[in-house]
C-alpha cells in the first residue's frame, strides 16, 4: 500500500534567499529573496498547484513574498514558528538548517492542513507596522520616565525632558497617520467607531485590535478568546485536575487590553458587575481582570459581527 500525501510547499525565508521544498515529489530549490527570485519561484511552484504554501513570519523578510505570491492568488499560510518547531520536535527532527526547515514546513502543511486565511491588505500591513512602532515608543517613554526619576545633573534632566517631548510628538504623529489610513478604508473606519463606542477602549487599543486582530467579526466567541490567548486551558488527567491558565495566542493583544480592562471595571456597568461578581465568588483580582479582558475581546467580536455600536442595556 502506497501512502498518499497532499501537495504542499514549504518555504524557509532568510534575508537573501528562499529555500523551497515541494511535496509529495520531494523536490528542493533555492531562490534569491528579491523580485526576480520570487518570479522564478512562482514559475516553479505554480504548475504543481500546491494546496498550501507554508512559511513562517520573519519580520520584513517575508513581506515581498506575501505581496507577490498573494497577488497571484496562491494559497499562502503564515505560521507561528513555535507551532512549526513543536511539530518538528514531535516528528523527531532535531536538526535545523534552511533545507530541513523548508521540508518540515511542507510536511506540516501536508499533514496538518492549517486553515487558509485571507492575506492582510496593504493598509492593514501599514497599520500593523505603525502600531508596532507606537508600542516601541511607549516602552521607550516608560524607560525614560523611570530613568528621569534618578537623574541629578541638570543637563541630563533637560535631555530627558527633550526626549519625552520628542517621543510624545512621534506618538501623536503615528496616531494621526493611523487615523488617516483608517479613514480611507470605510470598513476599518466602521470598526474603529465600534471599538471606540465600548467604554474602556481608547484609540491606542482600537488601533491594536484593528491591526493585530483583523479576524474579529468572523470568529466564534471561543475562537476570539483563544486567538487573543485569553481562553483558559484545562489541565486534567484521570482523577487529577490542575488549575486552568491562559497561554499562547497573541501576547500583544493581551498587553493592549490590560489597562482598558481596568478602565472598564470602573466605567462599563455590565463589566463592572461581572468583576464584582467574580471577586465576591472568591476569584483573585488578577483572574477577574483577565476575565474582563476576555469579555472585551468577545464583546468587540460580537459588535463587529453584528455591525453595531455598543449600547448599555439597563437591567
Amino acid at each position: 500500500m502506497v501512502d498518499t500525501i497532499a501537495c504542499a510547499a514549504g518555504i524557509d525565508i532568510s534575508k537573501d534567499r528562499l529555500d523551497v521544498h515541494l511535496l509529495p515529489e520531494g523536490i528542493e530549490r533555492r531562490f534569491s529573496n528579491d523580485a526576480e527570485g520570487l518570479r522564478a519561484l512562482m514559475r516553479f511552484v505554480a504548475p504543481h498547484a500546491p494546496g498550501r504554501i507554508i512559511y513562517e513570519a520573519t519580520g520584513a523578510y517575508h513581506r515581498l513574498l506575501e505581496r507577490m505570491l498573494g497577488a497571484k492568488g496562491l494559497p499562502l499560510v503564515k505560521m507561528n514558528a513555535q507551532h512549526t518547531r513543536a511539530f518538528a520536535r514531535a516528528a523527531g527532527r532535531l536538526s535545523k538548517t534552511d533545507r530541513i526547515d523548508a521540508a518540515m514546513l511542507a510536511r506540516f502543511g501536508a499533514l496538518m492542513a492549517p486553515e487558509l486565511r485571507p492575506l492582510r491588505s496593504k493598509t492593514l500591513t501599514a497599520l500593523s507596522e505603525l502600531v508596532a512602532a507606537r508600542r516601541a515608543l511607549v516602552k521607550e517613554r516608560t524607560a525614560t520616565l523611570n530613568r528621569q526619576k534618578n537623574l541629578t545633573i541638570a543637563l541630563l534632566k533637560r535631555q530627558a525632558g527633550q526626549q519625552l517631548r520628542q517621543i510624545a510628538a512621534w506618538i501623536e504623529a503615528i496616531d494621526a497617520e493611523c487615523r488617516r489610513l483608517i479613514a480611507a478604508a470605510p470598513e476599518l473606519q466602521r470598526r474603529l467607531d465600534i471599538f471606540l463606542s465600548i467604554p474602556g477602549l481608547g484609540p491606542a487599543t482600537a488601533f491594536t485590535l484593528i491591526a493585530d486582530m483583523p479576524e474579529l467579526g468572523a470568529l466564534s466567541n471561543k475562537q476570539a478568546a483563544s486567538l487573543a490567548g485569553l481562553a483558559p486551558v484545562d489541565r486534567q488527567s484521570g482523577q487529577w485536575k490542575g488549575k486552568s491558565f491562559i497561554q499562547g495566542g497573541r501576547s500583544r493583544l493581551r498587553q493592549a487590553l490590560y489597562m482598558p480592562a481596568l478602565v472598564a471595571i470602573r466605567f462599563n456597568p455590565p463589566l463592572k458587575a461581572k468583576y464584582d461578581q467574580l471577586i465576591a465568588a472568591g476569584k483573585p483580582p488578577k483572574k477577574a481582570i483577565t476575565a474582563i479582558m476576555r469579555k472585551l475581546v468577545v464583546l468587540a467580536n460580537a459588535l463587529v459581527r453584528d455591525a453595531r455600536n455598543w449600547a448599555h442595556m439597563p437591567a
